[in-house]
C-alpha cells in the first residue's frame, strides 16, 4: 500500500461571510497524479493555497507526510512544492540564475542539486540562455524545477498547461507522468484542459461552489456516472436510423457519417437492434464508446446544480 502524502481533512476556508471551501476531504498517495476539476471560483485554487500554506485555514487540518499545516507548518511545508499560477522567473536573469536564486530560500541546496533538477526536467543544455528566450513549456518546466529545488514529495500545480501549444502539453504531461512513477512524487494538478486530464491523472476530485462533489478514478468516475457509456451503430441509413431510435426508444442519437451513435449503456443494445431491424435498417457493426471526462464532468456539475445529491 502506498504511503499517504496529502490527507485534507474537513477543510474549510471562509472569506468573511463567503464560504470558499466546503468541508472538503481528500488524499493523495505517492506516485499519484491527481487532477482537481470545477469551474472558476469552485475552490481549486483557495485549497491549493492552503495545502502550500499561502492562505490560512479556517476549520480542518492539512497533513502532508503526516505533519499538519497548523500545528507543524516548517515540517509540513518542506515535504511541498508548489507552483501557483504562472511561474515568478526574471527574464533578464539565465536559467540556472533563477534556480540559483529560489536556491538560496532553502538550506544546503547545491550546485549539482540545481544541475540535477535541470537534467530532470530537461533544461541542462538551456541554463545558460536567458529566461526571456525560453518558450512557455520551458519556462514552466523550470518553475516545476524550481518547486522541486528542496526534494517535496508533494507537487501543487495550478493551471500548469494554461497557455501551452500542443507540444508543450505534451512536453509537461509526459514530464509529470515521469515524475509520479521514477520519483513517485504526488502530484496535486489543476487544469481546464479535461482532455488532457483524462490521460495524466490517476484519480479526480470534482469540486463546485466550494463543495467536492466525486473523488474517483477516472474509471470509476465513468462507470458510476448513469448514461456514461453510448453505443455506435454503423448502419447503412443513418440519419433514418436515428429518428428512428428517438421516436421508438427516447434515446438521444448523434450521426457520424454512417454511423449513428446513441446516448445509453450496453443494457440497450439488444433493445436498439430489434427496433432498427423491425424498420429493416441493416446493421455492420456495434461499438461500445465510453463518454470523455469533459461530459461526465459536466453531467456531475448539472446534476448537483439540480439538487441531485447522487449521480449513481
Amino acid at each position: 500500500m502506498a504511503n499517504v502524502i496529502l490527507s485534507v481533512e474537513n477543510v474549510t476556508k471562509n472569506f468573511g461571510e463567503r464560504v470558499a471551501v466546503n468541508n472538503i476531504s481528500f488524499k493523495i498517495y505517492e506516485g499519484e497524479i491527481f487532477g482537481f476539476l470545477g469551474p472558476n471560483g469552485a475552490g481549486k485554487t483557495t485549497t491549493m493555497r492552503m495545502i502550500c500554506g499561502l492562505c490560512k485555514i479556517t476549520y480542518g487540518d492539512i497533513k502532508i507526510c503526516g505533519y499538519s499545516v497548523k500545528k507543524d507548518f516548517e515540517k509540513a511545508m518542506r515535504n511541498v512544492g508548489g507552483l501557483i499560477e504562472n511561474p515568478l522567473m526574471y527574464g533578464y536573469l539565465s536559467g540556472y540564475d533563477n534556480l540559483k536564486y529560489y536556491a538560496t530560500l532553502y538550506k544546503g541546496i547545491k550546485k549539482d542539486t540545481i544541475l540535477n533538477y535541470a537534467r530532470i526536467v530537461g533544461l541542462e543544455n538551456r541554463l545558460k540562455d536567458k529566461v526571456k528566450n525560453y518558450s512557455l513549456g520551458m519556462r514552466q518546466r523550470l518553475g516545476i524545477a524550481q518547486a522541486l529545488l528542496h526534494n517535496p514529495k508533494l507537487l501543487v500545480l495550478d493551471e500548469p498547461l494554461s497557455g501551452l501549444d500542443p507540444n508543450g502539453v505534451k512536453e509537461i504531461r509526459d514530464f509529470l507522468k515521469y515524475l509520479a512513477t521514477k520519483y513517485k512524487i504526488a502530484i496535486l494538478i489543476s487544469s481546464h484542459m479535461l482532455a488532457e486530464m483524462e490521460n495524466l491523472c490517476d484519480t479526480i476530485g470534482v469540486i463546485n461552489n466550494g463543495e467536492l462533489l466525486e473523488v474517483k478514478t477516472i474509471n470509476q468516475l465513468k462507470e458510476g456516472v448513469k448514461g456514461s457509456r453510448k453505443i455506435k451503430y454503423t448502419v447503412d441509413y443513418p440519419n433514418f436510423a436515428g429518428k428512428v431510435i428517438t421516436n421508438e426508444l427516447k434515446f438521444k442519437c448523434d450521426i457520424a457519417g454512417n454511423s449513428v451513435i446513441i446516448h445509453a449503456d450496453d443494457d440497450q443494445i439488444a433493445n436498439v437492434a430489434k427496433v432498427l431491424v423491425k424498420y429493416n435498417i441493416s446493421i455492420f457493426g456495434v461499438e461500445m464508446i465510453s463518454k470523455s471526462l469533459e461530459e461526465v464532468f459536466m453531467q456531475i456539475i448539472e446534476k448537483k446544480s439540480k439538487g441531485i445529491t447522487s449521480i449513481l
